[in-house]
């Protein structure tokens, strides 16, 4: 729940300014939280954001990968 509450006031501020949460810097992010660490931009990168994805039609890239070769054999039937 703290976690989720640290985000939604680092979102809100990132929207605010009208830039994306990873364009914060590290020390607007540490006056939500002083336990946020400069590892924080790896964790809310867009590629770990897509990663993260792995369920079932996920955005994570072996998922992609998975959907791509079903439809594929599909279309070659």
């Amino acid at each position: 729940r703290d976690a989720h509450e640290i985000v939604a006031h680092a979102v809100r501020m990132a929207s605010t300014e009208g830039k994306d949460l990873t364009e914060l810097s590290l020390e607007k992010l540490q006056a939500f939280d002083k336990r946020i660490g400069i590892d924080v931009f790896e964790a809310i990168s867009l590629e770990a954001s897509v990663a993260a994805r792995k369920t079932h039609g996920g955005t994570a890239p072996e998922q992609v990968r998975l959907q791509i070769r079903r439809h594929a054999d599909r279309l070659a039937r």
